[in-house]
């Protein structure tokens, strides 16, 4: 009897706290437990708890560290495609972890919406493109709310939006201030469909246009670039800061296409047909700047154009180094530097440029007695910078940044053009020059619009015209991520103490494809900015997360490379066939697009299986960094994880209600199932956070999750489901770390486990909130006493594989590693020919690996001193 009044006895005081626990929350679950998952249950999921899923980032603790997680910002097509879905699932899911962790998350969302494909779509379908891109950001904002992302919408920001281009005006204005905006006359790529200029990077191996597929013509063109050469040097060396992490392959990406920068620049003047232009002259040595007695320039120079080719005695440049005047001589037969047509010759100290002379007849005076080169080398370099000419080292292959495109669809170059005044540029407070009004639904370029181009001269007042080509859209997103740290600013850009603690970008998520051309103008700008004491550091992006392609099979006729789709296909033994003519198909993987045939349409996975599943499907099986090979093989598995994590709550719901379960294990065989279950759970917990906090390899993380639910569904009796502590943990932890990529059906889970009576663990026990929802629950931690690996590598092989405990481990030192390494047998043993270098990577409450490299492999081994100091210590 006094047994059966202790038990009822507990039963109700569950049941007390069971309820004090309901009233605490916001909202409990469905209570379709014995309802086997499907999709419609999915669906009354995800709207059940959708509110609390897309609002739980919005609530910043002032106590709590920021991190800003940024995906690349998307153009609005109209259309979510499957990289989307990606890309911002990858972001959602890091957002949620980090915030988890206990960090402040800066999650935003925003829109490139100006350039040449919303133009085109716009004339299309005889519609003003404000139109069409308006009606395109409503469409896709509504897609990613259905996919749950979190987005900081308070943040949102589009490019095409006045109160957004004002600032990115008034940046081209400091860059014009500051010598690095001008104009120049260039040799262009000109589509002649889409009527612009194409930066060369526009233009494919086959000469034709990136957009519209034409062949691109060549034009000379007097044109709009920012001076991003400048900055070379800086930027190369930035590559090897100890802050960019997990940069890896981008780095050389990057590298190469900046170049080395061993050459240096000097702007002189040059007088052709009365008329001063600015040519840059590039050498690999500074001191022919001072030294210098002639110019050489190729005939196909654009900048003498309309020259007498024939008489280079006419031609006469200003050397801004030494302030005086120097011959020029139109010639061919030179060995100009790559990417370059001018040659600065110095035949007192160059022997090439004495036999150029006498090759050229060109008479010389002085010799290269009493020249100090490295001194002078030095001397000029120092001239040109205070005389604000030159001077910046960069390849001779790098060109400047060529922004004019000749479309309306852009932001408006703030400058005007003035008869007696010249260049002149918009003041400040007349900004933003806007876009003039389009009446009815044809679309012309700006300088086909009088009233708009048309103006007074801000100096003079007279009559004068506004600069009618727009930028283009690399610049309008160079800078973005800043403005995301203060949308609403109406008086600037962006206050710096708004980016402190803040920035740069923690995380930055995106396609590879943009990690030459943004990524260096994003670079180049945000050092500009610092330069101007408007941010806290140079580089704009600490870690980067390059994401690969969605890609779809596609099926084409052999015979004639025409797409089919895979209705249309049929497989007959090990070959494809269309199924009308039996004539062979070949099949590939390739990027998703309508035109292939082998897209995937996410509004389609959404009504099918959920937004959850429809993320989970999208990072399962390979990294974010690999490219993702779309096929339905995947779903099965999916479908049937989420089906056994539903049973699984089903069960402990079952089992922690039935009072008197019956005791069938001895002490010892309970306490067998309590020790498995505690190893397993800080082992998932270890591994799971390693690839979700350090390596980014969601997919591994998700697939040691699974490995958790195995652990938790495989033959454990109800006797331990209803009663075991450790079952309880590791459950509660396992939804824990699912919720980043499953929020929605996760606090469901969550829910239904709370709901469950005779629990064992509290909220004292600083383990589990019961009183709090799944989005605010602590990330699980390893027990202190786990013992977590410390690999030793030697020369790149592992050697051994120490056990410390994880209070241990989280303050264990290079030395203290490397002293505890090399008293084992199979690592001191390969020490003989002494050690190289070390290299610590320590991650707390994960793992640390010691690599040792030995004298054995110097001439293979080259120091890589910017890896050790980068893994010196990884938090």
């Amino acid at each position: 009897m006094a047994i059966l009044a202790k038990v009822k006895l507990n039963n109700y005081i569950n049941k007390v706290f069971l309820i004090s626990t309901i009233l605490r929350r916001s909202k409990t679950s469905l209570g379709l437990w014995q309802q086997d998952i499907n999709t419609d249950i999915k669906l009354k999921v995800e709207r059940h708890w959708s509110k609390e899923v897309k609002h739980y980032l919005d609530k910043h603790d002032s106590n709590r560290e920021y991190h800003y997680v940024l995906p690349m910002f998307p153009y609005p097509s109209g259309n979510l495609h499957m990289g989307h879905v990606r890309v911002y699932t990858i972001s959602d899911t890091i957002a949620r972890f980090l915030a988890l962790t206990g960090k402040n998350v800066i999650h935003p969302i925003g829109w490139d919406a100006f350039g040449l494909p919303a133009e085109n779509a716009a004339i299309e379908r005889n519609i003003l493109p404000h139109n069409w891109t308006k009606t395109n950001i409503d469409s896709m904002k509504n897609q990613l709310l259905k996919l749950g992302f979190d987005f900081d919408w308070s943040r949102e920001i589009s490019t095409c939006d006045p109160q957004y281009y004002r600032w990115t005006q008034y940046i081209f204005l400091k860059l014009f201030e500051n010598g690095l905006a001008y104009q120049s006359k260039g040799k262009v790529n000109w589509d002649p469909v889409d009527k612009t200029v194409l930066a060369d990077e526009q233009v494919d191996e086959s000469g034709c246009s990136w957009r519209s597929g034409a062949k691109v013509e060549s034009k000379i063109l007097t044109q709009w670039y920012i001076k991003t050469t400048k900055y070379a040097k800086q930027l190369y060396d930035g590559l090897n800061s100890k802050y960019l992490e997990s940069w890896n392959d981008i780095i050389n990406l990057q590298q190469h296409w900046i170049g080395e920068c061993d050459g240096v620049v000097v702007t002189f003047k040059l007088m052709v047909q009365d008329k001063l232009r600015s040519v840059d002259v590039w050498t690999k040595q500074p001191h022919k700047f001072i030294h210098a007695q002639f110019l050489l320039i190729s005939r196909s120079n654009i900048l003498i154009e309309g020259a007498d080719k024939t008489n280079s005695s006419s031609l006469k440049c200003y050397n801004p180094i030494t302030s005086s005047e120097l011959p020029i001589y139109i010639t061919d037969d030179v060995n100009y530097p790559v990417g370059k047509s001018v040659y600065i010759a110095s035949p007192a100290t160059d022997e090439y440029d004495m036999k150029l002379a006498k090759t050229l007849n060109i008479s010389i005076t002085g010799n290269k007695n009493h020249i100090d080169i490295e001194s002078d080398n030095e001397r000029a370099v120092s001239i040109a910078q205070s005389k604000n000419v030159g001077g910046h080292f960069v390849n001779s292959n790098l060109k400047d940044w060529l922004i004019s495109r000749q479309r309306y669809w852009g932001t408006p170059i703030p400058i005007v053009h003035c008869p007696s005044c010249g260049t002149v540029p918009v003041p400040y407070d007349d900004l933003p020059v806007t876009l003039p009004t389009i009446t009815g639904n044809e679309i012309q370029t700006l300088e086909k619009i009088d009233d708009w181009v048309n103006c007074r001269c801000p100096k003079c007042q007279k009559h004068a015209k506004r600069e009618t080509d727009t930028m283009d859209t690399f610049v309008d997103s160079s800078w973005y991520y800043y403005r995301f740290l203060d949308p609403n600013n109406k008086s600037f850009p962006f206050e710096k103490t708004k980016l402190l603690n803040k920035a740069p970008v923690d995380i930055y998520i995106g396609g590879k494809e943009h990690a030459v051309l943004h990524l260096y103008y994003a670079r180049f700008m945000s050092y500009f900015l610092h330069s101007l004491g408007w941010t806290p550091t140079c580089e704009p992006f600490k870690k980067l997360l390059v994401q690969g392609m969605v890609m779809g099979q596609s099926y084409k006729l052999k015979s004639t490379g025409k797409y089919l789709p895979p209705e249309k296909v049929e497989k007959v033994g090990k070959e494809f066939q269309e199924k009308e003519t039996g004539e062979l198909v070949v099949t590939q993987w390739e990027k998703m697009s309508k035109s292939k045939y082998n897209g995937e349409n996410p509004e389609h996975l959404l009504s099918t299986y959920g937004c959850d599943a429809t993320r989970l499907l999208i990072l399962a099986d390979v990294p974010p960094a690999t490219s993702r090979r779309w096929s339905d093989a995947t779903v099965p598995g999916i479908l049937n994880w989420q089906h056994r994590l539903w049973l699984t709550i089903r069960d402990f719901l079952k089992y922690r209600n039935e009072t008197l379960v019956s005791s069938t294990l001895t002490t010892e065989e309970f306490a067998k199932f309590e020790l498995n279950l505690r190893e397993s759970r800080n082992y998932f917990i270890a591994t799971t956070t390693y690839h979700f906090k350090h390596t980014q390899k969601l997919s591994v993380g998700i697939s040691r999750l699974q490995g958790l639910t195995n652990t938790l569904r495989n033959k454990v009796p109800p006797e331990v489901i209803s009663k075991s502590k450790e079952f309880e943990i590791a459950l509660a932890y396992l939804i824990i770390m699912l919720s980043p990529v499953m929020p929605h059906f996760c606090s469901e889970l969550w829910a239904g486990f709370m709901e469950a009576p005779n629990r064992v663990c509290h909220s004292t026990d600083g383990k589990i909130y019961w009183d709090k929802s799944i989005l605010e629950q602590k990330w699980p931690e390893v027990d202190d006493d786990y013992k977590l690996s410390l690999l030793c590598k030697v020369d790149g092989a592992d050697r051994c594989d120490l056990k410390i405990e994880a209070s241990h481990l989280k303050n264990l030192s290079q030395e203290d590693a490397l002293h505890l390494a090399i008293n084992e047998e199979p690592v001191a043993k390969r020490l003989k020919s002494g050690i190289l270098r070390v290299q610590y990577e320590l991650y707390p409450g994960c793992r640390a690996i010691l690599s040792i490299f030995t004298n054995k492999n110097v001439k293979k081994t080259k120091p890589d001193n910017k890896a050790e100091e980068r893994l010196q210590v990884v938090n």
